[in-house]
């Protein structure tokens, strides 16, 4: 086997490997506190985003 084709089937294992690894933790829930995290920014931008609208509108 060429050294070339060594480092092609190395770096393969390698792509196979981490795609496997990462496609794992894609594929988990976001945990409840992030969630909750999340819906308080949205609310905060909302509120704020309505209170800039009334500050133009006076």
């Amino acid at each position: 086997m060429t050294q070339n084709a060594k480092r092609s089937r190395l770096q393969s294992e390698i792509d196979e490997n981490l795609k496997r690894a990462f496609e794992e933790v894609v594929n988990q829930d976001v945990p409840d506190r992030f969630t909750r995290l999340l819906d308080q920014l949205r609310a905060q931008e909302a509120s704020g985003a309505s209170r800039a609208e009334e500050s133009d509108d006076a």
